[in-house]
C-alpha cells in the first residue's frame, strides 16, 4: 500500500494557448472524448491508492467546483482556492496547508503522464529525498527543457528550452514533496520551476525518478486535438 494517501492537482491555470479552442472554462475541464480531462488525472489517482486530493483552483474555478464537489467517486477533494495567481510555487504551498502528512504527490492538471506511484514513492525515501520529479526520456526535449542527472539518478541542472537541446530527460511535472522543503517556500507568487528548480539544485536533494509512460501536455491546441483519440486509450493504465 501506498503511504503518500495525498496528492495536490495544479488546476488554477489560464490556458491561454487553448483560448481559441476552449470557451470560458478552464484547461483542466477541457472536453477529451466527451468527458473533463480532470476526470482522466483523477481515475490516474485513484488507481494508485490516493484516497484524498487537494484541488489548486483559481482561473474560472466555479466550473471545476460546481461539477466535482467534495468526492469523485472513492477520492475525497478539498479546494485550495487561489484569490489571486500564486504561480506554481505560491499554489503549492497554500495547498500543503490542507495536508495531513508530511509528503504528498503534486500534478499538473493538464498533463497526462501516469507513472507508478508506488515505485516512486520508494525511491524517494530510499534516497531520502526533499523532492522526487518524474521525468522521461524524449527525443527533442525543446519544447519542455532538460533536466540532467547523475549516474545515481540525482538532479544536478535544469536547462532552458533551447530550439538544439536535442534528446534527453523531461520534466514530468509529477512531484513528491516534502513538507520541509515547502516550509521555506516564500509567501508570495512564486514559480517552482524557474525559482527553486533552477537555483537550488545544490540546496536541496532532487531525485529523478524515470518512467517510460505516455506523456502528453494538452497546453497546446495540436496536442489538445491528439488528445481526444490518444489520451482514451492511455488514460486507464
Amino acid at each position: 500500500m501506498i503511504r503518500t494517501r495525498e496528492a495536490i492537482v495544479l488546476a488554477g491555470g489560464l490556458g491561454t494557448r487553448l483560448q481559441e479552442v476552449l470557451s470560458g472554462i478552464p484547461k483542466c475541464m477541457a472536453p477529451v472524448n466527451g468527458k473533463p480531462f480532470l476526470i482522466y488525472v483523477l481515475d490516474y489517482l485513484l488507481r494508485q491508492n490516493i484516497n484524498k486530493v487537494i484541488l489548486s483552483v483559481g482561473y474560472l474555478k466555479d466550473h471545476i467546483i460546481n461539477y466535482f464537489g467534495d468526492n469523485y467517486k472513492l477520492l475525497k477533494i478539498v479546494y485550495a482556492i487561489e484569490n489571486e495567481p500564486l504561480g506554481t510555487g505560491g499554489a503549492i504551498k497554500l495547498s500543503f496547508g490542507f495536508c495531513k502528512q508530511d509528503e504528498a504527490f503534486v500534478l499538473n492538471g493538464d498533463t497526462c503522464f501516469f507513472p507508478a506511484m508506488k515505485a516512486m514513492e520508494n525511491l524517494h525515501f530510499s534516497e531520502t529525498a526533499d523532492i522526487t520529479i518524474a521525468v522521461k526520456q524524449m527525443n527533442d526535449t525543446a519544447r519542455y527543457g532538460l533536466v540532467l542527472t547523475d549516474q545515481s539518478g540525482r538532479i544536478k541542472d535544469f536547462r532552458e528550452k533551447e530550439p538544439s537541446t536535442g534528446a534527453g530527460l523531461i520534466n514530468g511535472g509529477i512531484y513528491l514533496i516534502n513538507r520541509k522543503l515547502v516550509d521555506v517556500f516564500p509567501n508570495q507568487k512564486f514559480s517552482l520551476e524557474n525559482d527553486i528548480f533552477k537555483t537550488s539544485c545544490s540546496e536541496f536533494k532532487m531525485q529523478s525518478f524515470q518512467s517510460d509512460g505516455f506523456f502528453l501536455d494538452i497546453g497546446i491546441p495540436e496536442d489538445y486535438v491528439k488528445a481526444q483519440t490518444i489520451i482514451p486509450l492511455h488514460g486507464k493504465r
